[in-house]
């Protein structure tokens, strides 16, 4: 009698799981079952963004990313509260990344265990949600990239906010323009050999070659520019002719070399008994720069055009 009646309940609990085929499966490998069978229990994991997504187009089971599935079942069925949870919640970075790589491992992905984030144990359940995604694409847990890239990256949220900035805040770029967050190959994760081949590819005109080449522009555009955000014109590190007093201060008492020197130590006027010629506040510093007649400072072309003045 107790024997029947076990079978019974047991029956009914499998029509309420998925019907027969949940039954049936109940003691059956984790690779045979299907997404129906779960989604008997878990109909919350299965909205309607998930449904449109490229995963629940796929022929797979959810076993394909969940352990322990049929055993989960089997446990659920016999009352166990105990049994293996195949949430993948409580699982290390590492463990959930080399699962997301059985499928992805071509293209974007191909050298991510070399990245960053792959080093600095980041998951990619940490910027992408398959189940409850809100971006268009790559499912992410944000509308738009940019705001993923911003729950770490707080300091360059921050410059983007900045008076000179790239077209970020007004959706015209994102981070993945010039970022590949999956890189592992090249520095800063950029998307080409460089980072003066990443500016080319919109600032095609500083490309060059020049017959007077500038020597910092061919070195690194970020020597001079803040590719994230700045407060002086153009994405410049510096304010001119600060930024080129870096390296062009020679003394020589052309406008900034000497004359700057008085400027940033505030004298006024010649002190008494000062030698002819004694460098006093240059007007020039304010409100003006070195490209006010140096045009051409990523290069010139000019017979004549050596210090970049045409």
């Amino acid at each position: 009698m107790r024997r029947t009646l076990f079978v019974m309940t047991l029956a009914a609990v499998c029509l309420l799981l998925g019907g027969v085929n949940a039954f049936a499966q109940a003691s059956a490998p984790s690779s045979t079952w299907s997404v129906t069978d779960c989604q008997a229990c878990h109909d919350k994991a299965f909205s309607p963004m998930f449904s449109r997504s490229k995963h629940a187009g796929l022929d797979l089971s959810c076993a394909q990313c969940h352990q322990n599935v049929g055993e989960h079942s089997k446990a659920q069925m016999a009352g166990d509260s105990k049994g293996p949870v195949p949430s993948m919640k409580g699982l290390k970075a590492n463990d959930i990344n080399a699962n997301c790589l059985t499928c992805h491992e071509k293209d974007g992905q191909s050298s991510w265990l070399s990245s960053m984030h792959a080093r600095r144990n980041v998951a990619c359940t940490a910027c992408h949600s398959i189940h409850s995604a809100k971006s268009v694409k790559s499912q992410l847990k944000t509308k738009v990239d940019v705001d993923t890239c911003y729950t770490c990256h707080k300091d360059v949220r921050a410059q983007s906010q900045r008076t000179s900035h790239h077209p970020v805040r007004e959706g015209k770029m994102n981070c993945s323009s010039c970022h590949n967050p999956h890189e592992g190959d090249r520095p800063k994760m950029v998307k080409a050999d460089s980072v003066n081949e990443l500016c080319y590819t919109c600032h095609a005109e500083k490309r060059g070659p020049f017959v007077f080449e500038h020597a910092p522009v061919k070195e690194d555009c970020s020597s001079c520019h803040a590719p994230h955000g700045s407060n002086h014109s153009r994405l410049l590190v510096q304010k001119e002719p600060s930024l080129c007093y870096n390296c062009h201060f020679t003394g020589s008492g052309h406008f900034g070399s000497g004359d700057n020197f008085s400027t940033e130590k505030g004298v006024p006027t010649a002190p008494p008994g000062s030698p002819s010629g004694f460098p006093t506040v240059n007007s020039r510093f304010i409100g003006r720069g070195c490209s006010k007649c140096h045009t051409n400072v990523h290069g010139s072309n000019s017979p004549s055009g050596a210090y970049f003045v045409r």
